[in-house]
């Protein structure tokens, strides 16, 4: 392992010593070489002279009327651009309460890099009117070379609404009803806010940032081929929401209350968000108590193809579920020691009790509609979860050319206690013989402890190039509990066949280095390799088996962005990923659903590769065409195996050969009236599985489409209504065929004392579309077929209050950078 280990290191440090001997060097530029500069500045009041604090700066190129780069002022009235192109810009400052002003005809280039524009006057507008907020309906789509940016501040779509319902329609995004997220039709997303893993699972990420107001987010980066600076871990890539920074003096912050109800069950959620900044310290606390609800119902027919006789199983389940606890709290403070050195925490508690049932009536024959054995089963489960998430971070400018040095450690305790009972009735339709009872009982306590450390590096080379080092160690402790019993009499009686004992240990050590310039005046490329060392160890407690895996992978990518012209842009990228097994997935456990279907771990799961290669078009910098192939090997994924002779489905997730995928996906905003904007995402792709499956090659092929589009329009009287539509084409995962399904939401948010009061009234999948139905063949004449909704149809009401406490002349700093998007279309 240290002999791995010093390879690694040794292997990056050529790596970086190579790329800063060649793209360091001081060697004349060519004719028409870009390079970077900076722009500076203080901005003052005409009248009294005296600096004019959290201003809004909007950098454009000349000639445009789309931002480039914006800032705030300083509390010194200073502001500057960093790493500004050579080329000729215009500045616009806008404050509330003054003329907006513009300075134009601003070089910056080769011989005079570094621009001084000294004292920039501002004069007081001459009416002293009510401020009137310019916002644009749609967010602002920047692809950059290794991301796509959609830009959630200062647009109509953040006010009113959560963190959740912005992610959920941003362009390829779909979120199911237990939070799961997809991008471009593909699962294994990597969520993070502000750059940092959240740690958290798909359904408590969806509770927290439906408690999140969207007022907080600034941008969402679209990663679909993440570079080297990031986790190589995830196969479809990463949503990192970033936030804004809190820049008004005081206190500030929102609070909400709302209620649901899904034809069945009714749910509430209440809670808050509180900000507060004073001098050096800048804090803030979000809050939010729910009851959570949920349920399906779901049909599931099985053929088993017999050596003499076939068995037919025909089921009808209905499933429930309610989580509620106290209020979850995520809070969190920066300290600034000046305006070069911060340190900040961050903690994250959330608690709820989890009660379930999954109640099912199923025929068992050995001919279509003729049941010679009824089961009755009733399982009734109880989970009480706790995560505890910790963040400490450090972050240092070291320079005004933009050389940061930034450290983060994380620590996440996750404990969960659960138990089930399952009642199981059966009775024998071809006879008078009573009913037979065979009840069951199961305690699983099982946790997590996580603890990560990492440090980052930038810093500006020569031309403007920029170099990026870090490196990152992780373990992660899995300990997991399983005992099943058979509860049939007074004292249960321990399975020792079902029962089982599992601890997993599991060690990453990481480094990466990143590097990106440009090449003449139209080509940028960004070039970089991670390197990660997996120490692995999984024990089987109960047997005393062990399963030990120690292995050194590379990541590589490449982002080429070719500037053809102003109105078109192409963007070239290549990455490789992994997608690691889940915990749970490698435990060696029966999960029980009735006496003839479990789900199983699987310790022996091999990790997921991922080759992605893309190519990304941007028209008139707002329509993105992105063709994308994609080569996977070891594909993980849910498989059933079956046992004819006793009609058990065994679900157990697997290791399929490879898949492909080649995708085309279209972007395209529209504005259709002034007050009604539109915002599109086709897409088309070809995916295939191979797979062995009892000893014969299989091949699952399809075709698949999807149109998703998002409408926003502004109504009089402070109304505003969005109206959500997508469609999902028939598609293929492993060994499962997918029918189409398509779904409608519905919103509407009225707006009350100057927009500090919004009341939303939301209809999900109006039409009760969403229904998911699948198939998956496995053998000949053998049927796996699955029809389940999930209870997406609901109606939610919410009521949302901001409210700001500062001083009063904090009310002309809130600027949020709205007055960016009044520069665009």
């Amino acid at each position: 392992m240290k002999k791995r280990l010093l390879f690694l290191l040794g292997l990056l440090c050529l790596l970086l010593i190579t790329s800063v001997a060649i793209l360091a060097q001081d060697t004349p530029s060519p004719a028409g070489a870009q390079g970077t500069g900076k722009i500076t500045g203080v901005l003052t009041d005409s009248l009294t002279g005296k600096p004019l604090e959290y201003a809004t700066v909007a950098l454009l190129s000349n000639g445009s009327t789309q931002a480039t780069d914006g800032t705030l002022s300083g509390e010194n009235g200073r502001f500057a651009f960093t790493n500004v192109a050579y080329g000729s810009y215009e500045i616009t400052f806008s404050f509330i309460g003054y003329n907006t002003k513009t300075v134009k005809q601003i070089s910056v280039t080769a011989a005079k890099p570094d621009v001084a524009l000294g004292t920039i006057k501002l004069g007081m507008a001459s009416t002293n009117l009510k401020e009137v907020k310019v916002e644009t309906l749609r967010p602002t789509i920047t692809q950059e070379a290794d991301k796509m940016v959609v830009s959630i501040e200062g647009t109509a779509l953040a006010a009113g609404r959560t963190a959740f319902d912005v992610l959920a329609t941003s362009p390829g995004v779909f979120v199911d009803h237990d939070g799961n997220i997809q991008l471009n039709g593909r699962a294994g997303v990597t969520v993070m806010l502000d750059g940092k893993l959240t740690y958290l699972s798909a359904r408590d990420l969806r509770n927290l940032l439906e408690g999140m107001a969207a007022e907080n987010i600034k941008n969402i980066e679209i990663i679909t081929n993440p570079s080297a600076k990031y986790d190589a871990e995830g196969s479809s890539g990463i949503l990192n929401i970033n936030l804004k920074k809190n820049t008004v003096q005081g206190m500030n912050g929102s609070a909400y209350a709302g209620g649901s109800y899904n034809g069945k069950q009714y749910g509430y959620s209440a809670g808050g968000n509180l900000s507060y900044k004073k001098g050096p310290w800048n804090s803030f606390v979000i809050m939010d108590v729910a009851r959570r609800v949920g349920g399906r119902e779901a049909t599931f027919t099985r053929v088993f193809k017999g050596a003499e006789e076939d068995v037919y199983f025909d089921q009808v389940a209905t499933g429930n579920f309610v989580a509620q606890g106290p209020p979850s709290v995520r809070a969190g403070t920066d300290y600034s020691f000046n305006d070069k050195h911060s340190v900040g925490g961050m903690a994250y508690y959330v608690t709820n009790y989890l009660e379930s049932d999954f109640l099912t009536d199923t025929y068992i024959g050995n001919a279509p509609n003729q049941p010679n054995l009824y089961v009755e089963a009733n399982n009734y489960n109880n989970n009480r979860f706790r995560n505890f998430t910790s963040n400490l971070h450090y972050l240092g400018k070291l320079d005004t050319l933009g050389t940061t040095l930034s450290a983060d450690i994380d620590f996440v305790k996750i404990r969960n206690k659960g138990e089930a009972n399952f009642y199981n009735y059966y009775t024998d339709l071809t006879s008078e013989n009573p009913i037979v009872q065979d009840f069951l009982y199961t305690n699983t306590p099982n946790g997590f402890d996580i603890y990560a450390a990492k440090v980052d590096f930038a810093t500006t080379l020569a031309k403007g190039r920029k170099l990026e080092l870090g490196a990152k160690a992780s373990r992660v402790i899995s300990d997991n509990d399983s005992r099943f019993y058979f509860n049939n009499s007074e004292v249960p009686i321990l399975d020792t066949r079902r029962t089982n004992y599992f601890v997993y240990d599991e060690n990453i050590y990481a480094a990466y280095a990143n590097l990106k310039g440009n090449i003449g005046k139209q080509l940028s490329v960004q070039v970089g390799l991670r390197a990660e060392q997996t120490v692995s160890e999984g024990e089987l407690r109960t047997t005393g088996q062990k399963n030990d895996r120690s292995y050194l992978d590379f990541f590589p990518s490449l982002f080429v962005q070719q500037e053809v012209n102003e109105n078109y842009q192409i963007n070239y990228n290549y990455s490789r990923r992994i997608q690691r097994p889940n915990y749970g997935n490698l435990n060696p456990f029966f999960s029980y659903r009735d006496p003839y279907t479990y789900w199983q771990g699987n310790p022996n799961l091999r990790s997921q590769y991922t080759h992605s290669i893309g190519v990304t078009q941007v028209f008139k910098k707002t329509y993105n065409l992105v063709l994308n192939y994609q080569l996977n090997k070891d594909v993980i994924a849910e498989l059933p195996a079956i046992d004819p002779a006793t009609a058990t489905t065994i679900y157990y997730i697997g290791n399929v050969d490879d898949s492909k995928s080649m995708s085309l996906t279209g972007i395209v905003p529209v504005k259709i009236m002034k007050k009604w904007d539109s915002n599109n995402t086709i897409l088309l792709s070809y995916s295939e599985f191979n797979m062995v499956v009892n000893n014969e090659p299989v091949l699952n092929e399809q075709f698949f489409y999807m149109f998703q589009s998002n409408q926003n329009i502004a109504l009089p009287k402070n109304f505003k209504l969005e109206l959500n539509g997508t469609y999902y084409g028939p598609s293929a995962y492993a060994l499962y065929e997918v029918e189409p399904r398509w779904w409608v939401n519905l919103g509407i948010k009225k707006s009350f004392m100057e927009d500090k009061l919004d009341l939303s009234l939301n209809f999900n999948d109006i039409f009760k579309t969403q229904r998911i139905v699948l198939a998956a063949k496995v053998g000949e004449g053998n049927i796996n077929d699955f029809d389940q909704y999930f209870r997406q149809r609901s109606v939610n009401a919410t009521l949302r209050y901001r409210f700001s406490k500062g001083a009063k002349v904090d009310e002309r700093r809130r600027t949020n950078l709205e007055e960016l998007n009044r520069t665009g279309n």
